[in-house]
């Protein structure tokens, strides 16, 4: 079992809350690489202890964090007005986790919203990363910004729990979780995604970074094909694609996540292999 401790830095516009995992004191195996995780829209770092928990025990060391107006960081909730300064913020806790274990490789692991974040990061940042794994990325095109821009005001229309997982128990916890986002997008955030799917498109490819996307074959949040299209612009010559049959939304937390993570470890050391 991963232990973890969170701490904070300043951002242009207020605190961001960070964490970070690693192995408990004594493990014998030093950490091999660095992961970056990067949380998706409405929610918080603290959803994906499961996946700091694998990727320790892999031999990484894990670092993570609460997006402006997410989660514990500051902010007027789930409002971003430049996804280039959640990039920027994310490069803050890429230098962070490089101070604190020098000369290790870092792989940057994005889902959803945290998908388009991560592969604008590997436009600005590329040469400091060994890989990059987008999870149900939001890259093309997202429907919801395309539905929802247009009308005022915006309905407040929750995201559905069903849609994250076939396991039931993912959506109670979502539900029930006082840091998700529950309520309305907000216009300055649909804006703001609209801006960085267009700045992405037309930001040129990965080149020959070791690139991994996973979605679920079954993804009503994130449509299958509309990420397709948008990978389908940006990426280089080392793409690397796993498409999960029936899988929804949220793959890292779906009832084959052991499968879907075994792909990400297994990518990984092909990486470090390398």
């Amino acid at each position: 079992m991963a232990t973890s401790n969170e701490w904070t830095f300043d951002a242009l516009d207020g605190e961001r809350v960070a964490r970070t995992w690693r192995a408990a004191p004594g493990s014998a195996a030093p950490p091999r690489y660095i992961a970056l995780l990067v949380h998706g829209y409405g929610e918080h770092i603290g959803r994906y202890e499961y996946v700091a928990d694998v990727l320790v025990e892999h031999g990484g060391i894990v670092y993570g964090v609460d997006h402006v107006g997410h989660g514990k960081s500051a902010g007027d909730r789930v409002v971003v007005r430049d996804f280039e300064d959640v990039v920027t913020d994310v490069n803050t806790l890429a230098e962070r986790a490089r101070a604190d274990t020098p000369g290790l490789p870092v792989v940057l692991i994005g889902h959803s919203m945290g998908g388009m974040i991560g592969a604008r990061y590997a436009q600005r940042y590329g040469e400091q990363l060994a890989a990059l794994v987008l999870s149900g990325p939001v890259l093309g095109r997202w429907q919801v910004v395309d539905d929802l821009l247009p009308l005022d005001p915006i309905p407040d229309t929750p995201i559905d729990p069903s849609t994250l997982s076939r396991d039931p128990s993912v959506g109670e916890a979502y539900v029930a979780d006082p840091l998700v986002w529950h309520g309305a997008f907000q216009r300055p955030t649909l804006q703001a995604l609209n801006a960085s799917l267009a700045l992405i498109a037309r930001s040129g490819d990965l080149g020959a970074l070791p690139t991994l996307w996973v979605q679920g074959e079954d993804d009503q949040l994130v449509a299958l094909a509309d990420s397709r299209a948008g990978i389908e612009v940006i990426a280089g010559s080392a793409l690397t694609e796993h498409i999960f049959p029936g899988a929804r939304h949220e793959v890292f937390k779906e009832t084959n996540r052991d499968e879907v993570l075994a792909v990400v470890t297994g990518f990984i050391d092909g990486v470090l292999q390398a």
